[in-house]
């Protein structure tokens, strides 16, 4: 059975490989030609701090809905330089954090609309990059979540029936039959799978640089090399201001959309927790290796870990496989441009090696990482304050591929003042507190992700139910 990712000896060869400073989707998409930074101060109407997914759909939402509107977007390094162009490419429907924290403060329908947008933004992705022509590997072919252990197969179980509960039916959540599951995907051990039709690949990379293409021929300015250090409310008269070092942007509204790098921002450290996953890919993979593991439809695969994987079969005929890693780092530090641990490389690798033994000895083509945003009750929110003309989106807790464009519509409606169903979901002006500070912060953490390890090792070792383990680490992470 499966342990978690921790460290050992990798499965396959790894001499030579590329380890970080972009992700294996630059590598292969190629990297933007440079955009011009801010030339000096600025006014906007709406101005949108970060560059990746959140900035550029709520600068494409926005435009489309008031071509007058002046518009910005300030990217410290490249527009899709964070988890945008490093994330799995999973277009996934999945909601960030529990449905039960939601439904506390808003109900239970509020919280099957909130998924049922979800389900809906996953198509959107698709209609808007068929629109604007976007190439991005795109398969609408859902998601496997596979169980390799009894525990696991009892939370398989677990979340099949809350989903009914939910409301929620066959349509969108189903238990895979065996001769099913193997014709579909053939994973080592494999006891139970369930399948989602709510999830599609893409190359994110390609996907993030085609709708910036598309955000600026709508008349966006997109500046890059631009590093915003504090966003500043509405005082005195004065219009809401974003502070840089090349002059500063004042605007009706600043959005924040830094995600996992929100804590580089003056009084934002403790906001949201930039948490570190990783990723590897492997060398195109040979006919006789993908006769063996199937994965002709070219889901996306999860499982049930406590310390989980996602994976996808590439276009190109690769798996890449990531997973946490190496989760937080002291003071809310990121990683150095997507490189990550040789033993992480060597875990995920041993990870591809027990999944698929077919592939155990495929050589590792790239490593990198990268950062994203975890709110401290893991809850996704997005917010547009009136009064001080500030507003955000963000904490998608690693299903942002999606959500953020439900945030970018959501924002536009928001700063327009539109009263819609998406502006009374009930992530809006949904607060949180902060996360502890430094030294409890990184112990905490790695608290949470040692307990989740433990909990995996003893699950895979013959145990049948959920570890006490998890739910003390889920009792602390607050989940």
């Amino acid at each position: 059975m499966r342990g978690p990712l921790a460290s050992g000896e990798a499965v396959g060869r790894t001499a030579g490989f590329v380890n970080g400073d972009v992700s294996f989707w630059y590598r292969q998409a190629g990297l933007p030609s440079a955009r011009r930074p801010l030339p000096g101060p600025r006014e906007y109407d709406v101005c949108v701090v970060g560059g990746g997914f959140t900035g550029l759909w709520t600068a494409y939402y926005l435009k489309r809905a008031r071509p007058g509107l002046r518009v910005a977007v300030l990217e410290k390094e490249f527009a899709g330089f964070g988890a945008s162009g490093r994330n799995g490419g999973w277009l996934t429907a999945e909601l960030a954090g529990s449905p039960a924290h939601y439904a506390r403060a808003h109900g239970r329908q509020a919280v099957v609309a909130q998924q049922r947008a979800m389900f809906e933004s996953v198509d959107e992705v698709i209609r808007v990059a068929s629109a604007e022509g976007i190439e991005a590997d795109i398969v609408k072919s859902g998601v496997l979540n596979v169980a390799t252990n009894a525990a696991q197969r009892r939370r398989l179980h677990e979340e099949l029936a809350e989903a009914r509960a939910w409301g929620f039916t066959e349509a969108d959540l189903r238990l895979l039959g065996a001769d099913e599951r193997e014709e579909r995907l053939r994973v080592a051990g494999a006891l139970d799978a369930t399948y989602s039709p709510h999830c599609a690949r893409v190359q994110p990379a390609r996907l993030v640089q085609g709708l910036a293409r598309a955000v600026e021929a709508l008349g966006v300015d997109i500046f890059e090399s631009t590093a915003v250090t504090e966003i500043r409310p509405r005082r005195g008269g004065r219009p809401a201001e974003a502070v840089t070092a090349r002059g500063n942007v004042r605007a009706e509204y600043v959005i924040r959309a830094t995600e996992g790098f929100t804590a580089g921002l003056a009084g934002q450290r403790r906001q949201w927790l930039p948490m570190n996953s990783s990723m590897i890919v492997t060398e195109p993979l040979g006919e006789d290796v993908w006769e063996r593991i199937g994965w002709a439809g070219s889901e996306l695969l999860g499982d049930h870990a406590h310390a989980y994987i996602y994976a996808q079969h590439t276009a190109d005929g690769r798996i890449a496989i990531g997973g946490r890693g190496v989760p937080y780092r002291f003071g809310s530090g990121w990683d150095r441009r997507g490189a990550t641990q040789p033993k992480t490389v060597a875990a995920l690798g041993r990870m591809l090696g027990e999944l698929f033994p077919a592939a155990a000895q495929a050589p590792v083509d790239h490593a990198w990482c990268g950062v994203l945003g975890v709110p401290r009750d893991w809850c996704s929110t997005a917010h547009v304050d009136h009064a001080t003309g500030l507003g955000w989106a963000g904490g998608y807790v690693g299903t942002g591929v999606a959500t953020t464009n439900l945030a970018g519509r959501t924002l536009r409606d928001l700063v327009l003042r539109e009263d819609t169903a998406l502006a009374g979901l009930p992530w809006v002006g949904r607060r949180v507190r902060p996360w502890e500070p430094e030294p409890l912060r990184w112990i905490g953490v790695q608290l949470i992700y040692t307990l989740y390890r433990a909990a995996d090792r003893r699950e895979s070792a013959g145990r049948s139910r959920t570890s006490g383990y998890a739910r003390l680490a889920g009792l602390i992470s607050g989940r």
